[in-house]
């Protein structure tokens, strides 16, 4: 292999697949270099038929072999993986784990955090998608998974719903889901996986599918190594509280709750459920607290103390539950919300984001709890 040729393969080997964020040379998508004069032909493979992410990696391969002094010409071809490629890939990707087994058990060292509400209506969802994309800013691998089956609005509000309605599919590579990501969270959700024009109609399913779907959202979505895995909750204490406790018994978890005494009675019921199963509640968070106004009053409309309540009703002796934010009301929240644009991105100055940005930065400082894990490590 001539030095020029080697210089083009680690180029367009160090490119980045921007769904599997692994490099090409990696995942072996570089199927052939030659190099004559200063013209490069490079040959790449693709991991399905009808790739979404073929467009970028085309360019960007083109790019990072241009980028090579001496080259002046490239010349790409692009191919498809075999079968028994693909096999090679997922058997790769997966690290030796079998097909359809639990990444996110007692001994995986990403967090996992299920944000839960006594009642639906208190922006539970919101602060999940936003406090996801905080977390991702701040550097760390963020999976989120919408458990909220019967009422899903993840995909919306990150932005993954099109002007006409229709929801950003994942990726199939045999039995593996890829799922799609904005803002740097890979994101799954059962809009996701409904046929075109049916992303507005009702999931109408009972117990044994929503535990289904909840275990193949954790079984079969490829996440690859995260730091933490949020779970949008169905508001209650129904069958999916009951499936995730069972399948993540070792999660936290964040309540969300508003300032209100009918939301925060309700809200404490979620808590003691995911206690029952052995979770742990790592904090509470209130929604829609007071905001203040040009005039420096403060408008209320939810009352006040709520989240002090659950907080204090939730603590124990030993293990004392902490308030960790009040979210005041924010039209630039509600309106962010709605355009698919996340608020701290959108409006970082904006009291509702600061919050938000402040919970991400708690949960990034605390450390993992380690202790009766097994660790990934051999003695030499």
């Amino acid at each position: 292999m001539t030095d020029a040729t080697a210089a083009v393969r680690a180029a367009v080997g160090a490119v980045v697949d921007p769904e599997l964020r692994r490099p090409l040379e990696e995942l072996g998508m570089v199927r052939e270099i030659r190099v004559e004069g200063d013209r490069a032909d490079v040959a790449i493979l693709l991991t399905i038929v009808g790739c979404p992410a073929a467009e970028r990696i085309s360019r960007d391969v083109t790019d990072a072999a241009a980028s090579v002094e001496g080259i002046a010409n490239v010349v790409l071809d692009v191919g498809v993986m075999s079968p028994a490629q693909r096999q090679t890939l997922t058997e790769q990707l997966r690290g030796g784990r079998a097909a359809r087994t639990m990444p996110f058990g007692p001994d995986s060292l990403t967090r996992v955090i299920a944000v839960t509400s006594g009642k639906g209506g208190v922006g539970k969802s919101t602060v999940t998608a936003n406090l996801a994309v905080a977390l991702a800013a701040r550097g760390l691998s963020v999976g989120l998974v919408d458990a909220d089956v019967h009422g899903f609005s993840i995909p919306g509000l990150l932005g993954l719903v099109d002007a006409d309605g229709r929801t950003a599919k994942p990726t199939r590579i045999d039995d593996l889901i890829v799922p799609p990501i904005a803002y740097d969270v890979k994101t799954v959700s059962i809009g996701m996986f409904l046929r075109e024009g049916e992303e507005r109609s009702a999931v109408a399913w009972r117990g044994p599918m929503l535990h289904r779907t909840v275990q193949q959202f954790l079984t079969d979505v490829f996440f690859g190594d995260l730091d933490v895995l949020l779970l949008d909750m169905p508001p209650g204490t129904g069958d999916v509280a009951i499936s995730v406790g069972q399948l993540l018994p070792h999660a936290e978890v964040l309540v969300v709750t508003t300032p209100q005494a009918a939301a925060s009675d309700v809200a404490v019921r979620s808590g003691l459920v995911a206690r029952q199963t052995g979770q742990r509640v790592a904090g509470v968070i209130e929604n829609m607290s007071a905001m203040v106004l040009p005039d420096g009053t403060t408008l209320d409309v939810f009352g006040s103390g709520g989240g002090s309540t659950v907080a204090g009703a939730l603590s124990t002796g030993d293990a004392p539950v902490p308030l960790l934010a009040s979210i005041p009301l924010s039209p630039a929240l509600r309106a962010d919300a709605d355009a698919g644009v996340p608020v701290v991105v959108a409006h970082p100055e904006d009291p509702a984001a600061q919050a938000i940005v402040a919970v991400a930065a708690d949960i990034a400082a605390r450390p993992r709890g380690l202790s009766g894990r097994s660790l990934p490590v051999r003695p030499r």
